[in-house]
């Protein structure tokens, strides 16, 4: 269908056709934004997907440990020796810059991972919770990665989404209706011209008839 109703005059086809045309150079630039964006999202998806396989199995071998924990202590004695925590971390938050989209960058500060110290005494606890601690505390940095990269791809997702759908609108809507437009005021004007041409032709022939 047309895009709108306008004039069929030769000022309305010239700035349609520029409209066309950076309509179509909007186009391409939005394509080739996706594709990048699609790419770099493939490439975070695969580093995700390696990260999480990691995390998933070291958090298997803690959970183990603790479950081989509270079968030799007492539940009074786990609950106090995981009541408080083993290390302070600090974490740099900030933002980078992929393809228009502001994505999350979350690191952990070396300096606060330098000691870790064991709210319990070794005594009362035994060897599996000191494993699993270990454990979960050098898993820290991971999971911490792991959520920056997961944010990241929920990020560009949505914007691959809406860059999709506007170069939809663009290819399947906009570009389309334009053309079809600029084709019938072309086709218009054209007329116009062939019906001013036989009214010349026909106003010549009646003064060659009146000279005669």
């Amino acid at each position: 269908m047309a895009l709108i109703q306008v004039n069929p005059t030769r000022m309305e086809l010239t700035r349609l056709k520029k409209r066309l045309m950076t309509a179509r150079r909007g186009h391409k630039l939005l394509k080739d934004k996706r594709d990048e964006m699609v790419r770099r999202f493939i490439t975070l998806i695969q580093e995700n997907r390696r990260l999480r396989t990691d995390v998933e199995r070291e958090l298997t071998a803690a959970f183990s440990q603790f479950a081989l924990a509270r079968a030799v202590m007492e539940p009074e004695a786990l609950e106090e020796a995981v009541l408080y925590p083993a290390r302070s971390v600090a974490l740099r938050l900030g933002t980078r810059n992929i393809m228009s989209v502001q994505v999350p960058v979350i690191q952990v500060d070396p300096d606060s991972l330098k000691e870790t110290i064991l709210p319990y005494g070794l005594a009362s606890t035994s060897a599996q919770l000191d494993g699993a601690i270990a454990t979960m505390t050098e898993l820290l940095p991971k999971l911490v990665q792991l959520a920056e990269i997961e944010k990241t791809c929920n990020l560009l997702a949505d914007e691959i989404e809406k860059t999709r759908r506007r170069v939809n609108a663009l290819e399947y809507v906009m570009i389309p209706d334009l053309e079809q437009t600029i084709r019938g005021i072309t086709m218009k004007l054209e007329e116009n011209e062939r019906g001013a041409l036989t009214r010349l032709m026909k106003v010549k022939d009646m003064l060659a008839t009146r000279e005669a």
